[in-house]
């Protein structure tokens, strides 16, 4: 916006990123790790629930890989379909019907009267959980600014990962006790029923996102939601720079709104096949841990008590492997911690599918989990730095539906490889999966440090030499000597 001097106002993005990170911002990452704590929950609810219910409901062949694959396929359909929305309606309103249908879901699981339903209250869950990733990682990467959005994404995703532990000391507690005469695989399901509806709530205070906001052409609320940011990073002693800077310093003033077709076109279709890539290997390399852990465990000779023991060993590593991420995802470029992390993560999972000794399984879980976690994280960061606003939901959503659908394809592969090969060579598929995705990563782009927009200018049509002024706190980890 131009005024009577020749010089025009920043963009909403612009003035985002030169804020600091203020207790506002905080306040709001809180609220999205309180969403993400029951969506890893649930996750890691297969895990631990698989062998009881197996017994419960007689699960074999089909029905076995049904109730696997429930959640997965309905999350491929709601990161699709809810990526898409949050980027029609805005981020605020996706989240509302994330959370619907994951609570409604859920509480309907434990109230579940034989297996179909099971599977059919299961599948509603993971439409709910299926768009609540992808509109978390736009929200974030929309708030906050350059120089610390790997380090406060990654703090939201670990106060989420206590989640792993939590529910593995639920199944040592409640798994084969019926409290109250009610079998404890149900109290599991209304606890994260309950849970789903508290963070409904909580999140009707979210404002919606000032850069989405921008990008449709809603300038006035896209303002007034950035000026409470500013003000309240003044209220903590910030300064704003100069109300208006001359027009050849600044980066366009609106990012421009991208069709679809855009992900499928030079420059972001590279960007588009390399993501693509990395979510469809990484559940194959990931399965055999989160999902066949207890019957691999009891494949080897150890009762369900035990094995629910070394799995909530195991889980402790969840939330220390992110809070590491936490303090690594600044110190280097994103796609570098993903490779070595992906390696790591081949290497310790192959171990643990030969180990035999508790102590090694225990260890070598422990160790798994943490690396793993530093992985999950530096793929949400990275991959929410990818896409422009107007297509970041979709295309986010778009890459955990192949996720989803990744995942939901591998019981029907690994299950069988299971029972025919063993342990072993389930793990052995699994490295191979993920040392192809560590490669893939390898020629991504550089993200660490740099504005949306700036990550971004090769999307749009003025091309790259368009100048950027990247915020002051970016300008200071870049400034030469």
């Amino acid at each position: 916006m131009q005024n009577s001097r020749g010089t025009v106002r920043p963009s909403i993005g612009a003035r985002l990123d030169q804020l600091p990170v203020t207790a506002r911002h905080k306040r709001f990452i809180n609220v999205m790790a309180l969403g993400n704590f029951f969506e890893i929950y649930e996750l890691f609810l297969t895990a631990v629930l698989l062998s009881t219910l197996k017994k419960t409901f007689s699960l074999s062949g089909l029905s076995l890989s049904l109730f696997l694959a429930s959640t997965v396929v309905g999350g491929f359909l709601g990161a699709v379909v809810v990526g898409r929305v949050a980027d029609r309606i805005g981020r605020r309103g996706a989240y509302m019907i994330t959370l619907s249908l994951y609570s409604a879901g859920t509480i309907a699981c434990a109230c579940a009267p034989n297996i179909w339903t099971l599977i059919a209250c299961r599948f509603v869950i993971g439409i709910g959980l299926g768009g609540e990733l992808p509109v978390t990682d736009s929200y974030l990467a929309d708030i906050l600014p350059p120089a610390r959005r790997g380090y406060y994404a990654a703090r939201a995703y670990t106060c989420a990962h206590v989640a792993v532990p939590v529910v593995g000391v639920l199944g040592l507690l409640l798994v084969d006790k019926a409290p109250f005469g009610v079998a404890g695989w149900r109290w599991m399901f209304a606890i994260g029923s309950l849970g789903a509806l508290l963070t409904f709530f909580v999140r009707r205070g979210l404002p919606e996102s000032p850069r989405w906001l921008e990008t449709v052409g809603r300038s006035a609320e896209a303002d007034k939601v950035t000026a409470v940011f500013e003000k309240a990073a003044e209220a903590e002693g910030w300064r704003p720079p100069p109300a208006a800077m001359k027009e050849e310093a600044l980066p366009p003033p609106v990012e421009k709104s991208l069709p679809v077709r855009a992900l499928f076109r030079a420059p972001l279709s590279r960007r588009t096949a390399l993501m693509a890539f990395l979510f469809a290997l990484g559940p194959i390399g990931y399965y055999g841990f989160s999902s066949l852990a207890t019957l691999a465990l009891e494949a080897k000779g150890f009762n369900l008590g035990s094995s629910l023991t070394f799995m909530t060993l195991s889980f402790l590593g969840s939330p220390i492997g992110s809070y590491l991420s936490m303090h690594i995802v600044e110190r280097a470029e994103r796609k570098w911690i993903l490779c070595v992390a992906l390696m790591a993560m081949a290497a310790i999972g192959l171990a643990y599918g030969y180990a035999q000794s508790a102590v090694m399984i225990t260890a070598l879980g422990f160790c798994f989990t943490v690396v793993a976690n530093i992985k999950i994280n530096a793929t949400h960061i990275y991959q929410l730095e990818q896409f422009p606003t107007s297509l970041r939901t979709t295309a986010n959503g778009w890459m955990f539906s192949l996720n989803r659908l990744s995942t939901a394809a591998a019981p029907f592969y690994m299950i069988p490889l299971f029972y025919g090969a063993g342990v072993g060579a389930v793990f052995l598929v699994g490295a191979a999966a993920i040392l192809l995705a560590a490669t893939a990563v390898a020629f991504g782009v550089r993200t660490r440090g740099l504005s949306l927009e700036n990550i971004n200018m090769a999307s749009r049509p003025e091309g790259p030499s368009t100048a950027i002024i990247p915020s002051p706190h970016t300008r200071a980890t870049t400034r030469k000597p």
